[in-house]
């Protein structure tokens, strides 16, 4: 079994490849347009995706609809990195929002730090060789 893509709903489709390939730096795979379904699928990921065994994300923009409620259910998605500071820098000299800044969590010593994306999304970002710890 093989963790595929995790689907997310976005507001504003372009705004939200935007994020996901420029400020995180995850590569486009591909655009579904379907007009007469009224949805549009972009799916991101690191790596090449599920071709080279890694998971995608999946960003749906229902044609009409700006917003959602995120609920209090979600909780995040989690990249690993191999510098939190450094990577919260790049984000946010790109212009992306850091809402806890690089550190251990507490009570442990795995590095953390977490962004959000253009529809409120939290991201969290580990840094490599401190999950764990």
């Amino acid at each position: 079994m093989q963790l595929l893509h995790t689907m997310l709903r976005v507001g504003d489709m372009q705004r939200s490849i935007d994020f996901y390939t420029k400020t995180i730096g995850m590569d486009l795979l591909r655009i579904t347009e379907r007009p007469d379904q009224g949805y549009t699928l972009a799916f991101v990921a690191f790596g090449g995706g599920n071709e080279n065994g890694e998971a995608e994300l999946e960003l749906t923009y229902n044609h009409g609809v700006s917003e959602y409620d995120l609920g209090t259910a979600y909780g995040h998605i989690a990249l690993g990195v191999d510098d939190v500071a450094e990577t919260c820098e790049r984000i946010r000299a790109a212009g992306g929002n850091i809402t806890r800044e690089a550190g251990p969590v507490k009570g442990g010593s795995t590095v953390i730090a977490f962004i959000e994306d253009p529809d409120g999304y939290k991201v969290e970002l580990i840094e490599n060789g401190t999950l764990g710890s």
